[in-house]
């Protein structure tokens, strides 16, 4: 490839990456949104990083069955309690990190 194609590839790559990001701020900045829209806005985060790990969490990869007593789910209920009762990400991160490797590395 000549470097003009790169170049090309490049800048495609960018519009293709930020576009998407742009163009909501630039039509929705000078408009009133209702609270309702708003409201619903705010429950698309959560509801993505459930459905990324629920099948994680619940589920066995290969078969896909229910099964509770994952390592990864049993690594998660003391990490969301204290991540709920602290509200520290750092210390959540510390918790989640250090009790994977107690269940996965010690015998």
């Amino acid at each position: 490839m000549s470097f003009t194609d790169y170049l090309f590839l490049f800048g495609g790559m960018g519009l293709v990456t930020y576009l998407p990001r742009w163009m909501p701020l630039f039509f929705l900045a000078q408009r009133k949104l209702p609270q309702w829209f708003i409201d619903w806005l705010s429950l698309i985060p959560v509801s993505i990083l459930c459905a990324l790990l629920a099948p994680i969490l619940f589920t066995d990869q290969s078969q896909r069955t229910l099964d509770i007593g994952k390592p990864e789910f049993l690594i998660a209920i003391p990490t969301l309690l204290f991540a709920l009762k602290t509200r520290s990400l750092g210390g959540t991160i510390l918790v989640g990190m250090g009790l994977s490797w107690l269940i996965n590395f010690l015998p």
